[in-house]
Formats: C-alpha cells, structure tokens, sequence
C-alpha cells in the first residue's frame, strides 16, 4: 500500500462528497475531515451573532473579530453513539442538525465566499493535513488549501440525481420541503461557488473527474480502488 497521502476531493453540493470522502477515509484508516461542516458551523455562529442579515449582507468586519476572538466558542468534531458518527459542535453545543438545515444551506455560500472566512478555515485545515493519511472534502481542497495533495477528485451529477438525494435526505429528518426548493437552493449555491472571486470552485489541472450520477456508494469504492492500485503498482507516493 502507497504510504500515507492527502486525498482532497471538491465537486458540486449534494454530490455525496462527503459520504464518499468517509466511507475512503474508513477503508484506508485515513481521518476524515469535514470541511463543509466548518463553514456551516460558522454560518450558525454568524446567524447567532447577527452578522449576516436577512437578505445575506454580512458584517465582515464583525465576523473578522469573532473569528479571531480568544472568546468565540469553539468549533470541534466528535464521534457520537456505537456508530462513532462524527458530529459538529459549538462550545458543547451538537449543532449537527442544525448545520445541515435548509436555513444555513441557503446562507453558507454567502458566509463561504467571505476571504477571511476562506482564510481562517484554511489555516485550520493546513494544520490538520500535515501529517498526511487524511481526507477532506469541500470546493476549493485540491485548487487552494492542498494544491500539492497527491490524489485529488472532483465529484459531480445531474442536477435532478443532486436534487433529488438532498431532498430525501431532509425529508428524512423532518424538513418541510419540496424538490423544486432543493433544486432551486442547488443551482443557487452552484453560481456562487463558482463565481466568487476568492477561490472560486473549479476543478484542478491534475484532478480526477468522478460523475457518480449512476453510480452506489460500493461503486464508487470501487473506483478509488482501482485507482489507488494502480498509484501503488506505479510506485506513485511511496516513501
């Protein structure tokens, strides 16, 4: 097996990023780190502390204080139940749920966007990628906050397949929602990721395109597999 390795896989929202980038990450024993949760759990704590107004403007300034206050409280994931499924927490707040809401999905492009949020994330991440062995998911891992990592994936699908499996995902837990919302909430979210000045999403030069639209979770298991086999046959990353 190749030695330890940064594995950065961006694409599009509701892609199955990071159920894909979890399931790699167990089979490798690799941690699992989940960038998307960071820039939701701050959306959360801009909401909380009313930075970010009704029709999105946001107190950058403010936020730029909070971010860097010795006083913010914490962000930090934890394992939770026999599962040990990895939950985000605020202080000793399980804000999972509330993360993953229509609510802050409609806000976390705008707050994401923001240069110092990008900056304070990133310095996070950097820290938690030096010792290699770890995958993380998001929209700008292998173009801004890992250009060196030596596998990197850009995840896309159709936008009815995305639609459709973010929707049965909220259905699941209890949101009052419509498929035509969700899809509306996707291509929103798709034009501000891909058109915000800092870092905008796109897929890197050396990245490897994954269209899971018809494609199982084993399936895509399957994939990586055979990829990292081949960077194993190839030498590629050995120490």
């Amino acid at each position: 097996m190749i030695s330890p390795i940064i594995i950065a896989i961006d694409g599009y929202s509701s892609t199955g990023k990071s159920t894909f980038a979890k399931e790699v990450a167990r089979e490798l024993g690799y941690i699992y780190i989940d960038t998307g949760a960071l820039y939701r759990a701050i959306t959360l704590l801009a909401e909380r502390f009313s930075l970010i107004s009704p029709d999105n403007k946001i107190d950058e300034k403010g936020l730029r204080t909070l971010l860097y206050s010795e006083s913010r409280p914490q962000i930090t994931f934890r394992t939770i139940g026999p599962n040990n499924l990895c939950h985000t927490f605020i202080a000793e707040e399980d804000v999972e749920n509330e993360i993953r809401s229509l609510k802050i999905s409609d806000r976390v492009s705008y707050i994401a966007a923001i240069p110092v949020v990008r900056e304070f994330v990133d310095q996070i991440l950097r820290k938690l990628g030096k010792s290699k062995g770890v995958v993380m998911d998001g929209r700008d891992i292998g173009t801004a906050v890992f250009p060196d990592a030596e596998l990197k994936i850009f995840m896309t699908a159709s936008d009815e397949v995305r639609a459709k499996r973010r929707l049965n995902e909220m259905l699941s837990k209890g949101e009052d929602i419509t498929y035509d919302e969700v899809l509306k909430n996707l291509k929103a979210r798709d034009y501000i990721d891909t058109h915000r000045e800092h870092h905008p999403l796109t897929m890197a030069e050396d990245a490897i395109l994954l269209d899971n639209s018809e494609m199982t979770v084993a399936d895509q298991l399957v994939w990586i597999k055979n990829i990292l086999d081949k960077r194993d046959n190839e030498g590629i990353g050995r120490s």
